[in-house]
């Protein structure tokens, strides 16, 4: 497996209750490094392009407006497969269906404010880097 670059993000629910060293902590124990970090506020003009997949869902101006509502911690995370360590760590999107042990299993209440967003794919994880530190 090759060293790898991804994107996550603490959603404005995970930092607001307070989960923001559990989460890094855990991507430092699984070999992974943090390469940048930024507590900020997502613009709408970063929501949009980075959910655009997602524009004209029933679901969309909700997320848009969720991922904008407060504070978030934007990463850079490298390591060896980190795109699916990172995603294998955060667990299933639905909080319900999250396995014990995962970020969204341990701190994820419901599908809407799910704690935690990371890239599906080296290619997405690009893009979103590009987005988030421009």
């Amino acid at each position: 497996m090759a060293v790898q670059r991804t994107y996550t993000m603490i959603k404005p629910d995970g930092v607001r209750n307070g989960h923001i060293g559990e989460i890094v902590n855990r991507f430092e124990r699984a070999g992974l490094a943090i390469e940048r970090m930024e507590l900020g506020r997502v613009s709408m003009e970063q929501a949009r392009a980075n959910y655009a997949e997602h524009e004209g869902k029933p679901f969309y101006e909700g997320l848009i407006g969720y991922i904008t509502s407060g504070p978030v911690v934007k990463m850079v995370v490298s390591g060896e497969g980190a795109v699916a360590k990172v995603r294998a760590l955060m667990g299933a999107t639905n909080p319900a269906e999250a396995a014990p042990g995962t970020i969204r299993g341990d701190f994820g209440l419901i599908m809407d404010e799910n704690v935690i967003h990371g890239s599906d794919s080296p290619a997405s994880a690009e893009r979103e880097i590009g987005i988030f530190f421009a």
